[in-house]
């Protein structure tokens, strides 16, 4: 396991309730052996990338040109591409293994994203993501703070609002997953749960505490005034608690670890 302080490393670039996701994932990121070439499927601006892991990955891929541009300014990627996961401009057969980190969830066409991500994995290689799971819903704390004062109409209300602000296509459980693999190609052999129900209203919260960071990265593309430790020092006591790196049974959040089949079916 890597001894980097994962939550300060994001939390000096990035908004709080984002730093708590991200610093939970990029723990358990470290338990996993990475065969390379590797893949990133929904890289983004990189940032994820250059704090997780000690080593550029090989190919970086989105669909975004902006993000792209912020990835390789970063030079966490061998290579970048810009492309739909759907239709990826890539060799079959040719990685060793695979990540996605809280992308997929956004892929409406996700059937034709995981065929395509089997078709350029060699047979046996793994296949690493997360994705949030139907508690990223139903343990919203606005919505349940409506549903319990009667005002049911309202909570279904927020709940779809914030499905749509936060572009959630798919929080779906283990066995919905377990299905598009097998379609796909793939053999599930491990799943968990992540990130407790406190902890995703902390991120829930944080989407409104954390508005006043849009006016400094609208001036000067950057989260914070002033990323300094001092001037985080509350946020990152009040945060740290968090951000264990442990499964959670109702978790909010589901890691899965699956590998291509090979040509027996194993």
């Amino acid at each position: 396991m890597s001894d980097k302080d994962f939550l300060w490393l994001h939390l000096r670039d990035l908004p709080y309730f984002r730093s708590i996701t991200r610093a939970v994932e990029a723990q358990f990121f470290q338990q996993f052996e990475l065969t390379r070439p590797i893949l990133d499927i929904g890289s983004g601006d990189g940032h994820f990338a250059s704090v997780t892991f000690a080593e550029p990955l090989d190919v970086g891929l989105d669909p975004w040109t902006g993000p792209i541009r912020e990835a390789k300014k970063r030079g966490c990627y061998r290579s970048l591409i810009q492309a739909d996961a759907g239709d990826m401009p890539l060799k079959s057969a040719y990685f060793g293994s695979a990540i996605s980190n809280s992308v997929l969830e956004h892929i409406p066409h996700i059937d034709a994203v995981l065929e395509e991500i089997s078709r350029v994995l060699q047979p046996g290689a793994l296949f690493v993501f997360s994705v949030p799971n139907p508690a990223y819903f139903s343990e919203l704390s606005i919505a349940g703070i409506l549903n319990r004062a009667g005002f049911t109409g309202l909570g279904k209300g927020y709940t779809e609002w914030f499905r749509r602000i936060s572009r959630v296509e798919h929080a779906d459980p283990p066995d919905v997953w377990t299905d598009r693999l097998e379609c796909a190609g793939f053999k599930l052999d491990h799943w968990f749960h992540y990130l407790s129900p406190r902890a995703w209203q902390m991120v829930e919260w944080g989407h409104y505490f954390g508005a006043p960071t849009l006016l400094p990265h609208f001036l000067i593309r950057r989260w914070l005034w002033v990323p300094a430790r001092w001037n985080l020092a509350l946020t990152e006591r009040i945060v740290r608690p968090y951000t264990q790196a442990e499964p959670y049974p109702q978790g909010t959040f589901t890691f899965f670890i699956a590998h291509k089949k090979k040509s027996n079916g194993h």
